[in-house]
């Protein structure tokens, strides 16, 4: 998954990025909310860490605007203040969930997941498509014969795909999904990455398909 943090604390925002990259995803952090326009102007994000007190502004109005474009991407609010006056605020402007500072990192995670999961219209972590189970939080892919522990990265491609079987998704776009701006690599990589993931399916009716000239669906058929 793509994630953007908007943060100005480089400290906190460094944390964040560590941890999360643990996790196989690509953190793109914004210090400020020019920087945070720019980056959503061209990058579709799957979720936003959006701090309120900014060098040039405040949070909330990058939250209106991005409710007010119609941009459906789920919010976390992280901020210092704990009344129930803000929360609520933050909540009707159309926040998806929010963090009180100093942020514990394993419950940002745990609500990072959720967030997700509401976005998909899933209850729990694992999602199975055909003969095939995959489960986010421990990691792992179930086929018929075996239960794979599957590495960040792996974890990440598997994960969207299977959040969208039959849908086709070129290299560029899982580029885009699993790589950040500061990392070099060619669309190369993803065939790596398929071929890794073709091997763990191997046992299994579920199959990531190349359709030439597009790029990469799973076909549960």
């Amino acid at each position: 998954m793509r994630f953007l943090l908007i943060e100005d604390n480089e400290e906190l925002a460094a944390a964040v990025v560590d941890r999360l990259s643990l996790d196989g995803h690509v953190v793109d952090h914004a210090a400020d909310l020019s920087t945070a326009s720019d980056f959503t102007s061209v990058t579709s994000y799957d979720l936003i860490l959006l701090d309120i007190m900014l060098p040039d502004g405040d949070g909330r109005s990058f939250l209106n605007s991005h409710r007010n474009s119609k941009n459906s991407t789920p919010v976390i609010v992280l901020t210092a203040r704990s009344e129930v006056s803000d929360r609520v605020g933050m909540l009707d402007s159309g926040a998806d969930d929010f963090m009180v500072k100093p942020i514990d990192f394993s419950e940002l995670e745990a609500r990072c997941r959720a967030v997700l999961r509401r976005r998909g219209g899933k209850s729990t972590n694992r999602i199975t498509v055909g003969d095939l189970t995959f489960d986010s939080l421990a990691g792992t892919l179930e086929t018929p014969t075996e239960v794979v522990q599957l590495r960040p990265r792996e974890l990440r491609l598997i994960e969207i795909l299977i959040n969208a079987p039959g849908q086709i998704f070129s290299k560029g776009a899982l580029v885009d999904r699993l790589f950040s701006y500061d990392e070099d690599v060619s669309e190369n990589a993803i065939e790596v990455y398929i071929g890794r993931l073709r091997r763990h399916l191997s046992a299994s009716r579920t199959e990531i398909v190349t359709v030439r000239g597009l790029g990469y669906k799973l076909d549960a058929s």
